[in-house]
Order: C-alpha cells, then structure tokens, then sequence
C-alpha cells in the first residue's frame, strides 16, 4: 500500500520525525537521542507491525525493569486523549503504537495494573492488538474489564471492548473465546451513537457470520425487537455485519434485508464466448419480473484454477426493485487484468453466471486464452 509522493505507509507513519516526537514525550525520562538512534538503525528494514514491535523492545531497554515504576513513566508521557466530541475515523498517531506492544511485552504477568493502563493508552491509539494477549492469559480479568469499557464514557474504550474481542481481527492473534461470550459486550455496544463503535459491532458480527450465521441473525433479530438504536443505525449495521453472507447468497441474511430467497423472474445473460487476459468482457443482462421484487444482483465467475479446477468469485452488480411485468437492462465491463498483484488468472473453460438473490440465474461458459 502506498501513500502520496512515493512514501510507503509504513514511512509515513514511522520515520525519524515521529519516532523523535516519541522519544520527546518521556522528556529526561528516557535517553531521547539513544532511543531514536537504536530505532533508526534497524527502522527501515522493517515492515510495519515489525517497527512496532522492534521501537517497544526499543523502549523496554530505556524504560525502568519494574513495570509499575514504567506504567509510571509512561502515565506522564501521555499527550492529551484524542478528541472526545468526535465519533468516527479518529485513529489517532499510528507512532503511539508502540507504548500498547510494550505493555503487552511487560506487563502480561501484572493484569490488574497493566489493563487500567491499556485503557488509557486506546483513548490516543487502540490497543486492539495488544489487548487480544490479555484475554488469552487472564481472560476472566480481560473480559470483566472489557464490560466496564463497554459502558465507558469515551468511544475508543467502548470501541476496544468490541474490536479487541473479534473473532478474526487483521494482523491479531487469535483469542480463546468461545464465539458466543463477547455477545454480552455486543448487546451494549450495538446501541452507541458513535459509527466509530456501531462499526466494530458490525465487524464483529460479520466475522462471526463466517462460522455461526444463526447466532447473527437471531442477535439482529433481537437487536431489531428491543427498539434501542436508531432505525437508519440499525440498517446499516445489518447490511455490513451481513455482507459476507449476502455475497455467498444466504437465505437468512437476504431474507432479514427485505429480500425474498426465490424470486419470481426471468434472466438472460449475454457474455463472450471467448476472451484473452488482458482483454475486457461486456456483460448484458436482461431481467423480468413475475410480481415486484426487490432485487440484489450479483455476477459470479468461476475462474479456473492452476490444478485445473474452478473457484468462484462474487462480483457485486445492483441493488433493485422491479415492478410486475417490468424488464430491466443491466450492464457491467469486467477486465481480466493481465498483471495483478492479488489476483492470477489462468487460461481454460471459466464459468458466468448471474446470483440474485443468493440464487444462481442464466448461466454460460466461456474460453479464457
């Protein structure tokens, strides 16, 4: 992932300037200069999550060994929390990062200093990485903790309380929860009026419809009946927590969207017979309705694979209502990108089919050279 001017990300967040800013918070606490030249000296070898880690070892080394007498130094090092009156996308200064790598480094064996402590550090960065080692070790203390923070008054506390529980968070370990024991959480959080939490809870969802879809949706469900957020919230959030399975077709998640399983329609579909990588392929699709529906169309293409088998990919095309005896015309371009850095593909017989509604419509195969 780049950044502008041809800086990396991970540059624009960790680079000499801001570990300097860092080194500055502690004052005569640390030795500034020494931090800040044992961080460059391995700094731009390493990716991201390595530069966080590598400037907490960093840290360790110039912090006293007693972690209380560190969870002190660090206390009084701490700029001001980010900006309370907001309530979305305020992430803070990634070069923060650190301090919460740090605690999960040394103060793993102290939990009953060491979480107070993460609970501050989250209202400047969030330590939902970090806090995921604390639920694994002390998960009794981690999770009384984490249903305090849900009922906290500042939105990154109650956000960790959420996203430090994923089932499956990017660049996370794993936690030992069962799927069901942060629901408690869940059912607090779903009511905040902060997107910056309701999104969390979204997220959360969304990864625990991958292996439960029935505990979502009855969640959702009660969520609905309680009448404790907003109406407008409350859609989005189930449009987001559900959209894994809307995209494999789930009959349950489509249904609690307004979307009936079995549509009464006709499809046609109209794609090349024959394509090279590299080469656009247009698609035509014509739809006709037998009564109004409410339509989500999607397009799916099984590509082949390079043992010779097939797997699918769901590509998003329109959202919908039909009138009865109504014919609608879609259209979509699909390029198969000769040079792709996520995505191969391989020449053979590829499959094109129509999903609407989660149900499969107006299939057609087609030669990939």
């Amino acid at each position: 992932m780049s950044g502008n001017r041809g800086h990396s990300l991970k540059d624009q967040l960790f680079n000499e300037g801001k570990v300097r800013y860092f080194a500055g918070l502690f004052g005569g606490s640390i030795d500034g200069a020494g931090f800040v030249r044992e961080v460059m000296a391995e700094l731009p070898q390493l990716e991201l999550m390595a530069r966080i880690r590598h400037m907490a070892i960093c840290l360790d080394r110039q912090l006293p060994e007693d972690f209380a007498a560190a969870r002190r130094v660090i206390l009084a090092a701490l700029p001001p929390p980010l900006d309370p009156s907001l309530s979305d996308d305020d992430f803070g200064d990634f070069i923060m990062a650190p301090l919460g790598a740090y605690v999960a480094l040394r103060g793993l064996d102290m939990p009953d200093i060491a979480l107070p402590l993460m609970k501050e550090l989250t209202k400047r960065f969030s330590v939902e990485f970090d806090i995921r080692h604390f639920l694994n070790a002390h998960p009794e203390a981690t999770m009384q903790a984490m249903r305090e923070w849900a009922r906290d008054e500042n939105y990154h506390v109650r956000r960790l309380a959420s996203e430090g529980t994923r089932p499956v968070l990017p660049w996370g370990v794993k936690v030992g929860l069962a799927l069901d024991e942060p629901i408690e959480l869940l059912d607090e959080l779903y009511k905040d009026r902060a997107r910056f939490v309701t999104r969390s809870v979204a997220n959360h969802l969304n990864d625990i419809s991958k292996k439960d879809p029935e505990l979502v949706l009855a969640t959702l469900g009660r969520w609905r009946r309680a009448g404790q957020q907003a109406v407008a919230e409350l859609d989005w959030m189930e449009r987001h927590a559900l959209r894994t399975l809307v995209k494999k077709g789930h009959g349950g998640a489509l249904a609690r969207l307004g979307y009936r399983a079995a549509p009464d329609i006709s499809v046609g579909l109209v794609f090349a017979e024959k394509l090279e990588i590299g080469e656009t392929g247009a698609l035509e699709v014509e739809i006709e309705a037998a009564q109004d529906e409410r339509l989500m169309v999607d397009y799916v293409i099984e590509f082949v694979k390079a043992n010779g088998g097939r797997r699918p990919r769901v590509f998003k095309l329109k959202k919908l209502d039909v009138k009865k005896g109504e014919r609608v015309r879609l259209g979509k371009k699909h390029r198969f990108l000769k040079q792709s850095t996520t995505f191969k593909h391989f020449p053979g017989t590829h499959l094109i089919y129509m999903q609407v509604n989660g149900q499969k419509f107006a299939e057609q195969e087609f030669e990939l050279t």
